[in-house]
């Protein structure tokens, strides 16, 4: 099979550029992918596909570019040239351009795809009907709101036009399905990126790290963090450093520059900015909780499962995405109210005051991780492709639910 996969890529900083870095690395090893054709963003520093492991061939088509009113056609062109077996897409809905029309186009792909006969699944990582416009920087203004929530029912329709439509999270299945009347919607859980040997749970000598992840100025705000641990650290005797792990979101450019002369007065308070994939193991594996400074989510968290692979504590706030993952996936952690210093700085006292808890939550969240590895998770995509190609040589119509209960995901 010749799979092309459209995604954002390293060095690439646009979202989901990860997520796509560890779909390839594990697609690669599947016996039935005789190549990957990369379809991704153009960057200035070439892409990251220095594997250990051998696998298939990799084609690298650079031909789009975030924000860019041509990327429908330049990605339409490339898989034209290509001609792939099969096609997938790691989507969410500002994947190609928080610009209105940018956006919308690159959504219009998985149609195009379908209509030329192409077995496509869309990887969609988060829905506009759980997504809150404010807090996602999009738009505060209600009116706009509302029409908003048209435009993306709209492109929602496009999306679900693929032959399939993963989602990572059980609630988005029941929501596509009953909104939208539709049967071609799968759940395929997030996974974890990496399933390193089990690590020592002791921590180092030195101060105790609490660090965010990610993409920061939207709904991930870093205030919250960094006064919650002043408030742990002027009623305890704890040797604490705080690491901000990440870069700006594309919607608040500068929102950390403004966040560290804000903050420019605390002490041991680091800024580390864009971790290269080769030194998120050194981030994760040198902090003793990880911190989701989160007002609201946008779908599965992929810096939870990358904490649960690297066997550490978290503090989440209690939202709903995050809830229903936890519960779902087997993974545990001190919950928050979001928003509330006084809640995160309680939580984060729990787990660096109590050494126990904080081993417990770390190794409860390894093993939840261990179950669903990305190699798990790419081979069900594969079988879901080798349903998608017998239904097309034999002509008949899929569900999802049938091919799931034939297939025993």
């Amino acid at each position: 099979m010749r799979l092309a996969i459209v995604t954002a890529y390293p060095p690439s900083k646009v979202t989901l550029t990860e997520y796509g870095y560890h779909l390839v690395k594990h697609f690669r090893l599947q016996k039935d992918v005789t190549e990957i054709i990369l379809i991704t963003d153009k960057t200035e520093g070439q892409k990251d596909l220095a594997f250990n492991e051998e696998g298939c061939k990799i084609t690298v088509k650079e031909c789009w570019a975030f924000n860019k009113y041509s990327n429908l056609f330049k990605i339409n062109s490339v898989i034209n040239e290509t001609k792939p077996d099969a096609i997938l897409f790691n989507l969410q809905f500002l994947k190609f351009g928080d610009k209105k029309i940018p956006a919308a186009l690159g959504l219009l792909l998985p149609f195009m795809c379908k209509l030329k006969g192409i077995p496509t699944i869309s990887l969609l990582h988060n829905i506009l009907e759980q997504v809150d416009l404010e807090n996602a920087g999009i738009t505060s203004n209600k009116l706009l709101q509302k029409i908003y929530s048209v435009i993306g029912d709209m492109l929602t329709r496009f999306v679900l036009a693929s032959h399939i439509v993963a989602v990572t999270i059980s609630k988005y299945q029941t929501i596509l399905e009953s909104k939208y009347n539709t049967r071609n919607v799968a759940l395929i859980p997030h996974g974890s990126f990496e399933t390193p040997p089990e690590p020592d749970y002791n921590l180092k000598e030195g101060p105790k790290q609490v660090m965010a992840f990610g993409k920061f100025g939207t709904y991930k705000k870093v205030e919250i963090m960094i006064e919650a641990v002043e408030l742990v650290r002027q009623r305890t005797d704890e040797n604490i450093e705080i690491v901000i792990a990440g870069t700006d979101s594309p919607n608040t450019p500068g929102y950390l520059e403004a966040m560290k002369k804000k903050y420019a007065h605390v002490e041991q308070l680091r800024f580390t900015g864009y971790v290269a994939e080769e030194d998120v193991p050194v981030i994760f594996g040198e902090s003793a909780v990880v911190v989701f400074p989160y007002t609201s989510t946008t779908g599965s968290s992929g810096v939870l499962h990358q904490a649960g692979s690297y066997g550490k504590a978290v503090a989440l706030p209690d939202l709903g995405d995050l809830s229903i993952l936890v519960k779902e996936e087997g993974y545990k952690g001190e919950f928050f109210e979001p928003e509330s210093v006084e809640s995160l700085a309680i939580a984060i006292e729990n787990i660096l005051l109590h050494d126990s808890y904080r081993i417990y939550l770390a190794k409860a969240n390894y093993h939840a991780a261990c179950s669903l590895p990305m190699s798990h998770i790419t081979k069900m995509y594969i079988e879901y492709f080798k349903v998608l190609q017998l239904a097309k040589s034999k002509g008949f119509k899929l569900d999802v639910a049938l091919v799931e209960k034939e297939l025993m995901l």
